[in-house]
């Protein structure tokens, strides 16, 4: 295996005429969303880059996997077109058509909680008007709130609209008890508040910080008429987060080392860094770096961090953790004509159709691929898959008539335990900046500082944050300013 370089750091890091880095190296530890953008911006400055990853695929949390004839996402992801970031990725690994928006947001909400017994559906979709009158003709004929609870809702919108996002006091303070000081009742939560925040956040009104949450609504929802339009790969997550990813890394000369681990991260005596790894084939490497971006979960930072980086590292450890448990039904017919939905008065959460992007599609047995998103699934998530297909498996057949006796070829269950970090009230003040305390180590991550949850929106902004701190140390200038970061 190789050894360090004899070069000094100041020799690494001299520059050419055109300002570009002759040289110097950086490895970024992760290969997540965070990881493979931060790889991509130090490698598109000129830097040498190796990623390393202990899997062995690209992607992180976001991945495809195969089960017999299907390709499987782990679980449902979905992007709004206000999430500038994550479409600057797709662009920058040649995906964007992949994963197409909305031409305009609708949003089909079936009830299965209404007195009838029967289904009921309502949509949360815009008009073409400016903000916020574009989701006014929806809220007003919106069938799962009252007359008097829509007025609310328009009124709280109002009052959400105006709070200061800069204000550190909203870290403090949860979500619903907000909306119920602004008239929301407990419905309208459940019909509306939470439709949204739940997914975007993972965790209930009453769990969430009220930052997290005004920044979600105000953003997706009050900052311009297609902000909340949503997108969706029509293709597995791993034709974009891992075959487009990686080639996009080949192409920008970075080194990606997959099934390959950091075990230690070092400052060497010339103030440049050394990143221990491991492949799985048990062979060691030491490599040296004049910047490390440490892109990986918070406990995973914790222990790889070394001492001095934070001024109190513990605290990434009191960053807490939500799942999201998704359940895969494959049935022998089609029993869901619309691409998605979301449910009321019912444990499904949300619904989407799968069949094409996982190879179904093409069978000539027909059927369809269903997947059933459930985030913040505290309760279910460690639940047997019987025990899950005995609960949901009945509650498809209310939300869908056409499901009830077609017969389910497959059921099965995939579980992320720490899909996110949890958005509880406090959380902001836990959640480091990419810098750290010493020259040369950043950190990348959705739990990190970058303002939005833990969203692929807010991993990708992550990197960026990463890459562009370690860029400007270097002296160097970031070569896609098409958005401007967190």
């Amino acid at each position: 295996m190789t050894t360090p370089g004899t070069t000094t750091r100041s020799e690494r890091q001299r520059a050419d005429g055109e300002g570009r880095s002759v040289g110097a190296a950086a490895v970024v530890v992760g290969g997540g969303l965070a990881g493979v953008t931060a790889a991509l911006e130090l490698a598109d400055a000129g830097l040498r880059v190796t990623l390393v990853e202990g899997r062995p695929r690209l992607g992180g949390l976001a991945f495809s996997f195969r089960r017999g004839e299907l390709t499987v996402d782990n679980g449902q992801h979905v992007y709004l077109r206000c999430c500038t970031a994550y479409r600057w990725f797709l662009d920058r690994v040649d995906a964007a058509e992949l994963a197409p928006l909305q031409q305009r947001l609708d949003v089909p909400v079936l009830d299965v909680g209404h007195p009838s017994g029967r289904p009921r559906l309502g949509r949360l979709r815009r008009a073409q008007l400016p903000v916020p009158l574009h989701l006014a003709a929806s809220l007003a004929t919106y069938p799962h709130l009252s007359l008097a609870e829509r007025a609310k809702v328009g009124r709280a919108a109002l009052a959400l609209g105006g709070l200061d996002l800069g204000d550190p006091a909203l870290d403090g303070e949860d979500f619903a008890s907000w909306l119920h000081r602004h008239g929301q009742s407990d419905r309208a939560i459940e019909a509306l508040w939470d439709l949204v925040g739940v997914a975007t956040l993972n965790a209930p009104a009453d769990r969430s910080s009220l930052g997290l949450a005004a920044m979600v609504f105000k953003t997706g929802l009050l900052s311009e008429p297609g902000a909340a339009d949503i997108g969706w790969a029509r293709v597995p997550l791993g034709e974009l987060h891992d075959v487009r990813a990686r080639t996009a890394l080949d192409k920008a000369g970075v080194r990606t080392e997959l099934r390959t681990r950091a075990t230690a991260i070092t400052r060497g005596e010339d103030g440049g860094w050394h990143v221990d790894i491991e492949a799985g084939s048990g062979g060691t490497e030491r490599l040296a770096a004049d910047t490390v971006v440490l892109a990986v979960p918070q406990r995973e930072t914790h222990a790889l961090l070394p001492e001095g980086a934070l001024d109190d590292p513990d605290r990434l450890l009191d960053i807490g953790t939500s799942p999201i448990l998704n359940l895969h039904v494959v049935y022998d017919r089609k029993v869901l004509r619309q691409p998605f939905f979301a449910a009321l008065g019912s444990p499904v959460q949300w619904v989407f159709d799968r069949t094409d992007s996982s190879g179904l599609g093409g069978r000539a047995d027909g059927g369809q691929y269903l997947a059933v998103s459930q985030s913040a699934a505290d309760d279910d998530i460690d639940r047997p898959v019987a025990e899950l297909r005995e609960r949901y498996l009945p509650e498809l057949e209310r939300l869908l008539p056409a499901a009830r006796g077609a017969g389910v070829r497959d059921f099965f269950v995939t579980r992320e335990r720490t899909a996110t970090f949890a958005p509880t009230p406090g959380v902001g003040r836990l959640r480091p900046h990419a810098p750290t305390n010493t020259p040369g180590l950043y950190l990348a991550g959705a739990w990190t500082a970058t303002g939005w949850p833990a969203t692929m929106e807010g991993a990708v902004r992550s990197g960026v944050n990463a890459a562009g701190a370690a860029l400007s140390e270097l002296g160097l200038s970031r070569r896609n300013p098409s958005w401007e970061a967190a």
